[in-house]
């Protein structure tokens, strides 16, 4: 996936850490699914007037015209919702009065299900290259169960999956 709703390269955006990339990440598929959106709706704009005789008339480049405005319209609600995305999470990823953000020391409740969930897989998954012993391991973490509510019997299908 190109990514350029927003520039990687600028001074703001080059430590972004694992969850701001995933925003970054949605944001881009929103940004293209608009796209997309307003190129299909030009396409059969242009079959409709295509049919009717009329395709070379002004008509067709001025709803054109409207078409882009909006999409870009649309896509800079999508931009500046990511700003606000990742000016929030770079904020709550600091870490409290205990201590920077770690699980299982720290865990930061402010994380959304499906965050929680990777920042869980990603502690297990270094813990140890032994499967067996992540998933006894896992299994008797009493922390996970409450953190991750739901998505604790997916992590340990997950880690199961492994052995």
């Amino acid at each position: 996936m190109v990514i350029d709703i927003i520039d990687l390269a600028a001074e703001g955006y080059q430590n972004l850490s694992p969850v701001q990339l995933a925003m970054v990440r949605a944001a881009q598929t929103k940004k293209n699914e608009i796209l997309a959106k307003s190129g299909q709706e030009k396409n059969e704009l242009y079959m409709l007037l295509l049919g009717q005789g009329v395709a070379r008339s002004s008509m067709l480049n001025q709803r054109y015209l409207e078409i882009d405005r909006e999409a870009t319209a649309q896509i800079e609600v999508v931009r500046e919702d990511l700003n606000y995305q990742l000016a929030y999470e770079a904020i709550g990823s600091e870490g409290n009065e205990l201590g920077p953000y770690r699980y299982p020391e720290n865990p930061n409740y402010s994380l959304a299900p499906s965050q929680r969930f990777l920042v869980v897989r990603q502690y297990y998954m270094h813990v140890t290259t032994n499967p067996e012993a992540r998933l006894q391991a896992y299994s008797m973490d009493s922390l996970a169960r409450t953190y991750l509510g739901e998505f604790y019997q997916t992590l340990y299908e997950l880690l199961a999956s492994y052995c």
